[in-house]
This record gives C-alpha cells, sequence and structure tokens, in this order.
C-alpha cells in the first residue's frame, strides 16, 4: 500500500528558509552554490537543499568518516546520528559498499521471515475521497479547492455510487487493496465541505470515511486502507473495526520546515513533526497495523532525516506497530510553489533506502514507490527494499499523476532481473495478518481470509474479492473458560504469574525501563511544611502548587499533622458516619488485549484464567445479589475484540430486565470509548444510548494517573488523558454521575499526584457529577511493568496517608465523600485511611477479581459486619447509602442484614 500524503498546489514561488531550499544538486561539488538549477537569485543566499549540505552545516563528510561509516555498516555495528547523516551522502563506490551492506540485511530479515528472495507489492486502486484539505502543503497538486471542484463538474466528495464504481472495477481486475486517500479535515477550512456532509448526514469527514469502507468491505470485498492524515487515539479507535491498515506518512522532524515563513509545511497545521509523531505512537497504542516513511528533497538537511529514521526506529521499537516504511523521493510539479526545486537524485534515494534498513534493521519492510523511480529498479533493489508498494491496474497515483504505475508484469520482469521473485501482498503485512489479535478486528478477519494465504499471509494468487458481510463475531455473548474465577481466585490463585506473550505484548521494556526512570525514586522537597501545614488548616482551597507539594512529600510529625488537618475537615464536611454501600462486583470478562501495564487481569483467550461470562450469568449474579441486599451493582470487563458492539447496552438491559430496582454502575471511561467506536456513535450519542438501556452511572476507573507522561508508560493502548476527561464530562452532562480514582504508587511522583487532583477539581466545579474520590493504591505483585523491574512495589504506607489527606485538602469543597479501598489495604489500613479524611469505605463487592488476581491478599468480600468493624477501629459509626450518597430504603437494610454473613452459600458457583 502506498501512504504517500496528499499535497496542495501554490500560487507562486515560496520563500526558502534559511539552509533549506537551493536547489544545489546533490552531485555538485560543496562549494558551487550558484542556485544555478533555478535561476532565482533568492535561493543562492538560502544555502542547499536536502540533497547537499545546508548552511551552517560544514562541508561533506571526509573521506575517513564515510570509510569508518561504512565499515561500521558491514561489520553490522548500530549506527548512531552522525554516522547516519555522513552515510546518507555516500555516491558511487561508497553508495555500492554501503547498499550491499543495506542488502544483506534485508536478506536476513526476509529469510527470518520465510520467504527469502521475494519483493513484494499490492494490487490497489486509489479512491481519492475528497481532493479538499486544511492544510496547505507547497509541493502539492492533489489537493484543489471547492471552486475548482465545481467548474469541472465534481462534488465536495466523490459520492458512494463513484466510490463504489471504483471498487467494483479494480475487484474485476483482481485489485485486493482500496487505498481511501483525502486531505486532512477539510470541513474545518471549507464551509462548503461542511455543508456536503451535513447534506449527506454524516458529522465530519471521518464519518464519512467509515461508512464508505464499511459499504466497500460488504460489496466488494476490497481491503481498506485508510489515509485520512492525522487522526487521534478516538479517531484510530473508530477506524480500526473499518480496515486492516492505515497510515500516514512522518515525511519529516524538521520543525523548521513547518514553523518558518516559506517553509514547504509553512501554514499547514497537520504537519507540525510532533503531532504526526503521536499519530505514529497513538497507531502503535491502539494496535493498528501504520504505514508511515519519509519524504526527501524537501528542504531538510542530512542530520534532520537521519533524525526523522530514528524516530521512526523508536516508535517501532516501542509499539511494534509500524508494518512498512516509505522512502519517497520529492518529484517537482508544476503551477506549486516548489516548482522550482530540483528532484531528489536517484542515489539519493537510494543512500537514503540503504541507510533506512541500517538504521531500522531486518524486520523492517522498506518501499519505494516504482513509478517515482525512473526505471533504476536494479539500484533500489540493491539498497535494500523488498516492497514496491501499491500498483495500481485501474487508477492513476492521484498524488503525482504525472508518474504512471509501470504494468506489474513489467515491475516482476525488472524485479526478476535483479534476483528476486515479486509476489502480491495484502494492505495488511503477512506478519500481522500472523500476529492476529489485536492486530485485525474480528470483524475483518472473514474478509482478510478469504483472500490471504493461510501459510504464507501473502495474498492468493488468481483469487478476485467479494464482498462480504461486516458483522460481529458468531460467538456473541456466550460463557467460556474459568467463569468460577470469583471463587477461586480466593482458594486456588491464578494459574501463573503473568502471560506468556509477556515479552512483547506490552511494547519494548528495555524503552519503557529508560522512560521510568526519572520516576523511580521519587524527589524530596525541602518546601516550607510548617506554613503549608498553616494554610491547609486555615483554608485548605487557597494552597498554591508549592504548598501542596510540600505537604505531598510530609512526614514524621508533620505527615501526622496533616492527617490531623484532613480528619478535622472530613469531620466539618461530611460528619463522623463511615458510609458504605451493598454491592456486588461483576467482571463479565477479562479477556483484553489493550496492553494495560499494570493489570494483571486481562488475559487472551487461550490463557488458562482467560473468561467471559453470558447475559444469563450475569443477569443470574445480579438477582442473587439483590436478594441478599445489594441496591447497586459495579460491572467492568476486558476490551474483548468478540464482544458485539451493542455487549454493553445488552449487559444493562440484562440487569435491569432482571432486577429493575438494581441500581446499575458499569463501564469506564475506556469501555465507554470502546462501545463507541464498535458501534460507530460518538460519545455521546453512546452514552445516551446506554443510559436508554438501564446504566445509570459510571465508575470513574481507567484514570489511574491523569498525566500522559506517565499513562504511555503504565498502559500502551488505553485513552489518553483528554479522551477520559471528555467521557466523564459528557457523561456528567447528560445526568450520568460517575465517580473519580487515582491509581498511584508505581512510576508516578507526587507532582502527578497534584496535577490529578487539580483536573479533577476543575471538572467537578465544572459539572458537579462525580460522587467521590476513591484512591486506589497500586498492588504490585502480579502487575507486568513491576515483575519487568520498571516499577516500585506500591505506595508505602507514608504514601497512603499523604495522599490520602491530601486528597480530602485539595478537592475541598467540591467533592466531599473520599473512599478508601479495603481489598487493598486491609482492615487495619483501611482503618488508617479513615484517621487520615476518609469518609467512605466502599462496598461489600460480594467478589472481586481485578485486585486479587494483581496479588492482593484480602480477600474479594466483606460483610456489612466486616465494614462495621473496620469503623469501629477508627473509632466511628457505619452508617449504609446508595450509589449516589442517598438513604438506603429499609427493605433493602433488613435484607442485607438477615443475609449478612452467609453470602458464600447465597452465592454459588454459577455455571449454565
Amino acid at each position: 500500500m502506498t501512504t504517500r500524503e496528499p499535497e496542495e498546489s501554490g500560487t507562486g514561488p515560496i520563500d526558502r528558509p534559511a539552509g533549506g531550499l537551493n536547489g544545489e544538486r546533490a552531485d555538485r561539488p560543496t562549494g558551487d552554490r550558484t542556485g544555478a538549477a533555478t535561476g532565482d537569485p533568492a535561493v543562492t543566499a538560502a544555502g542547499g537543499h536536502a540533497g547537499a549540505p545546508t548552511a551552517g552545516q560544514g562541508e561533506r563528510p571526509t573521506a575517513n568518516a564515510m570509510r569508518r561509516a561504512l565499515k561500521r555498516a558491514r561489520d553490522g555495528v548500530a549506527l548512531d546520528a552522525a554516522e547516519a547523516a555522513v552515510l546518507l551522502q555516500a555516491r558511487g563506490d561508497d553508495l555500492r559498499d554501503l547498499a550491499g551492506s543495506a542488502a544483506r540485511v534485508r536478506d536476513a530479515g526476509l529469510a527470518a521471515v520465510g520467504r527469502p528472495g521475494v519483493i513484494t507489492y499490492s494490487r490497489k486502486v486509489f479512491i481519492p475521497l475528497t481532493r479538499l484539505c486544511r492544510d496547505k502543503c507547497h509541493y502539492c497538486t492533489f489537493v484543489t479547492v471547492p471552486g475548482k471542484l465545481r467548474r469541472a463538474g465534481h462534488g465536495m466528495f466523490l459520492s458512494p455510487d463513484e466510490v463504489l464504481e471504483i471498487a467494483r472495477q479494480g475487484a474485476a481486475l483482481g485489485c485486493k487493496e482500496a487505498l481511501f486517500t483525502l486531505g486532512d479535515r477539510p470541513e474545518d477550512r471549507w464551509p462548503e465541505a461542511k455543508e456536503w456532509l451535513e447534506a449527506e448526514g454524516y458529522d465530519d469527514t471521518l464519518a464519512y470515511v467509515r461508512a464508505m469502507a464499511i459499504r466497500v468491505l460488504e460489496e466488494t470485498g476490497l481491503l481498506p486502507h485508510l489515509n485520512p492524515g492525522v487522526l487521534s487515539w478516538t479517531d484510530l479507535q473508530r477506524l480500526k473495526p473499518v480496515a486492516p491498515s492505515m497510515g500516514m506518512m512522518l515525511e519529516t522532524t524538521a520543525t523548521r520546515l513547518w514553523s518558518e515563513p516559506g517553509g514547504p509545511h509553512y501554514g499547514s497545521p497537520d504537519k507540525e513533526p510532533a503531532v504526526r509523531l503521536r499519530v505514529l505512537e497513538d497507531a502503535g497504542r491502539s494496535n493498528v497495523p501504520f504505514t508511515t516513511g519519509v519524504l526527501i528533497g524537501i528542504g531538510e538537511s542530512y542530520e534532520e532525516r537521519a533524525d526523522a529514521l530514528f524516530e521512526l526506529r523508536r516508535t517501532a521499537r516501542a509499539y511494534h506497530g509500524i508494518q512498512e516504511v516509505i522512502v519517497q523521493n520529492f518529484r517537482a510539479k508544476p503551477d506549486t510553489a516548489m516548482r522550482g526545486m530540483p528532484d531528489a537524485e536517484l542515489e539519493e534515494l537510494a543512500a537514503t533506502i540503504a541507510v533506512a534498513r541500517h538504521i531500522l534493521g531486518p524486520s523492517a519492510r522498506i518501499q519505494a514507490p516504482p513509478n517515482l523511480v525512473d526505471a533504476e529498479y536494479a539500484l533500489l533493489i540493491g539498497a535494500g527494499i523488498d516492497d514496491w508498494g501499491g500498483v495500481s491496474p485501474l487508477t492513476p497515483d492521484h498524488v503525482n499523476p504525472e508518474r504512471p504505475w509501470p504494468h506489474i508484469d513489467e515491475l516482476a520482469a525488472k524485479t526478476a532481473e535483479s534476483g528476486f521473485e515479486l509476489r502480491e501482498r495484502l494492505t495488511i503485512y503477512p506478519e500481522f495478518i500472523q500476529r492476529g489479535e489485536p492486530w485485525l478486528d474480528p470483524r475483518l478477519m472473514p474478509h482478510v481470509r478469504a483472500l490471504a494465504d493461510p501459510d504464507t499471509g501473502l495474498a492468493l494468487e488468481g483469487v478476485h474479492p467479494t464482498g462480504l458481510p461486516w458483522q460481529e463475531p458468531d460467538e456473541g455473548f456466550t460463557a467460556t473458560g474459568r467463569t468460577d474465577l470469583h471463587l477461586t481466585i480466593d482458594t486456588e490463585g491464578r494459574t501463573s504469574d503473568r502471560r506468556e506473550d509477556f515479552d512483547h505484548v506490552y511494547g519494548d521494556w528495555e524503552a519503557l525501563r529508560e522512560a521510568a526512570a526519572p520516576g523511580m525514586a521519587p524527589s524530596r522537597l525541602d518546601g516550607d511544611v510548617r506554613q503549608a501545614l498553616a494554610q491547609a488548616a486555615d483554608d485548605p482551597a487557597k494552597l498554591t502548587d508549592d504548598e501542596a507539594l510540600a505537604l505531598l512529600h510530609a512526614d514524621g510529625p508533620a505527615l501526622d499533622a496533616l492527617t490531623r488537618i484532613a480528619d478535622e475537615l472530613r469531620r466539618d464536611v461530611v460528619g463522623d458516619d463511615v458510609t458504605y454501600i451493598v454491592t456486588r462486583n461483576i467482571n463479565f470478562t477479562n479477556v483484553c488485549y489493550t496492553g494495560c501495564r499494570f493489570c494483571a487481569f486481562a488475559q487472551r483467550r487461550t490463557d488458562a484464567d482467560a473468561y467471559t461470562l453470558s447475559l444469563s450469568q450475569v443477569a443470574d449474579r445480579a438477582e442473587q445479589a439483590w436478594e441478599v441486599g445489594a441496591t447497586e451493582v459495579c460491572m467492568q470487563g476486558g476490551i474483548h475484540p468478540d464482544l458485539p458492539g451493542t455487549a454493553y447496552f445488552d449487559i444493562a438491559r440484562a440487569v435491569k430486565e432482571r432486577v429493575p430496582g438494581m441500581h446499575v454502575h458499569a463501564f469506564s471511561p475506556m469501555e465507554v470509548v470502546n462501545g463507541a467506536s464498535r458501534t460507530g456513535l460518538s460519545i455521546r450519542e453512546w452514552l445516551t444510548a446506554a443510559k436508554e438501556a438501564g446504566l445509570d452511572s459510571i465508575p470513574g476507573t481507567a484514570a489511574e494517573i491523569l498525566d500522559d507522561e506517565v499513562r504511555w508508560i503504565l498502559t500502551k493502548g488505553k485513552l489518553p488523558t483528554a479522551t477520559w476527561i471528555e467521557v466523564v464530562k459528557t457523561a456528567h452532562e447528560l445526568g450520568i454521575r460517575s465517580s473519580s480514582t487515582m491509581m498511584y504508587g508505581h512510576v508516578d511522583q507526587p507532582r502527578h499526584w497534584l496535577g490529578h487532583f487539580r483536573t479533577l477539581a476543575r471538572i467537578q466545579q465544572e459539572t458537579g457529577g462525580f460522587t467521590e474520590f476513591v484512591t486506589l493504591p497500586f498492588i504490585h505483585t502480579n502487575a507486568p511493568v513491576y515483575l519487568a523491574g520498571i516499577a516500585r512495589p506500591g505506595p508505602t504506607d507514608r504514601d497512603n496517608r499523604a495522599v490520602m489527606a491530601m486528597a480530602r485538602l485539595l478537592l475541598h469543597p467540591h467533592i466531599p465523600n473520599i473512599q478508601t479501598s479495603w481489598v487493598k489495604l486491609g482492615t487495619e489500613g483501611a482503618a488508617e485511611m479513615l484517621r487520615s479524611g476518609a469518609n467512605d469505605l466502599g462496598g461489600t463487592l460480594m467478589e472481586e477479581t481485578i485486585s486479587r488476581m494483581a496479588g492482593s491478599s484480602y480477600g474479594s468480600y466483606r460483610s456489612v459486619k466486616d465494614l462495621i468493624a473496620i469503623a469501629d477501629l477508627a473509632g466511628r459509626p457505619a452508617k449504609p447509602r446508595t450509589t449516589l450518597y442517598g438513604e438506603v430504603p429499609e427493605e433493602r437494610v433488613r435484607t442485607a442484614a438477615a443475609s449478612d454473613g452467609h453470602l458464600p452459600e447465597l452465592l454459588p458457583l454459577l455455571r449454565d
């Protein structure tokens, strides 16, 4: 597949940034800065273009520097950035030397995956869904403006009929990939685009992309590869179910080419390198097979080009999600602002391919577009490519329309001349097909299997795609696996302390160790603790960040004073009653592929401890809980890829139908986003539908620490901070209240705790929707991030007391109810928290598997008498409550009292 970026035409010559776009040829002597290639005197002063050392970059590398770098490449030694920049300038014999070692690396990688001597390509059609874009790239002819489209008789977008006509013709010719290419979010810039989408019933461009991808799958069987530009984490969740792969070119990491007037990306918000790198990371976190690459010759220096390749390597190693890297050479086009720029030379392209191969290694798949290489196929094969990208027998390359695709027979012949066999692949690479879940959504599995050789993962020869339904897997809600785990976790325990895929499912552990190192030993501060204590006692709402940090670090007598102040504030605000709720946790599945590194609960479907409950089992557990006095069920589960998109609605409805009076407290923000992405609804629409199905409130879990610096160490694929905030605020706006939580004591520091508290307080001031704040000390024993030697072994007693006290102070007066967790801290620990600012003990739980799977030793159930005993230990009375902290009906109190202490007998093992 080819993921080259849509480009937008300009209107005239552009200002050349310093060190940027002078048009100097790579093979011109270093001292020749005449600008003769363009005849533009402004170019002369600007310095060299990407093919030569730019202004201030110095002369060409010395012969000794080149020899040293070539030797290191031949010896297989990892290159550093300086050596890579030297090798990018290899030409002639030096290039042949470099290419030889790069080809050996490529050949080793092909042998390792079982296809030695094979170069691949994808037979595709190009679907230019819209040529409108909010960006203004100065080399682009793909993108146009609404007026030109109207004059040519075209709509702002291809119509569904036009999309399907292209796809059907491609399927008839044996194509298997539908490459959707389009400009970034045109509705943000062009009212005409927004009007078209609204008239057709789509909220935005991505909604139309999703809908057309589904129709292509169902009506033609072609596999969509989506190239809609910059995507957020939420966008990726939304599109992943409809496309086996996606892509976006990184192009360059040279920020100056975006930020400085006259640069090729100036005025293009989506071309900021940091934004594009974030997309690559989010795609990896989301388990999306992703295509990316570099565009050479647009004004970057050799050092900047090398930096882009190293950034691609970093991302690939961290998330294992980059399926191919395109190395594309700039080609100047008429009627663009960069029409005077010389094309990147083919030897320059070959050198970049060879250096990319050395940096990215044997497992990388590296592509060069065959229509941009002037028939120099052997040069690029020799430099280390193993893929020609997408080639279409039907549609032109809409990004480079002046460059026709080679005939596939010609491409095969040229490939054979270099000693390689040309083989067709699918849009998703064989390695990702063989990985299966979570890289390929179950709804796409039938489409991919229909076209993939089961042995190699390459395309089946001679097969023409046919439309297949895009639908949920047949299994639906079927009870499977260790459904008695809620009981046997306390008697038999877990089968092993870690999953079999521990070494690779969570990403690159070594990179994580480096990222987490600053948080391993929280720094101490020498703040004015006495002044901070005085302010806390006088008016905690006025604590400054410096004062709050000083208190979060408090120890000894200062910590004792802090907890006394917090406890006194608790008494003033909510009184002495210790509240609790009679509730049952129902974790309906632990099958999950999100990759949270702190979670010991998640299992693959094939793991010994994996299970999924049926709808009837969920309803049975809710009914039994009602019979023993519960007022609430708290339901959360893993992100199971095979559950239907309506799963959460079905669960809530099943409970309400069986026990109408039960409060359904269910579905974390991560589950909300998963449900929305699987159903194609917005977060607001999904929450509205869930409320109609019976959802009463949501747990504010999946928060961990609301700081992405910490989140991306703790989890590979969970929702980012901004999305968590969006979910809870939207829920509150719809009248769906939530709890709030913080998990601490892993790779975090007190400054992260402070930021988390401040964030929650701001949300509560806006919405008033939080019912409580729950402290969740990190349980380390079986947590992958601890087993890998990255996280601390949970919080200390000092940490627990300080966090509890500061939660009371920093959330005052916005969140009055502060809860401690007996399942994580035990009886003594929970009582200590009641003396440090807490007023709530949470629930009886009845069953609890998440903390127990992580290694908590405090059991899965507490009777009402047990909870009253914890309150007694703290010297306080106890009182039952509802989810929303209201009075419990007398009938519920009597029922709970009558069955208290007998739950093991009343809650037998549930079987179908």
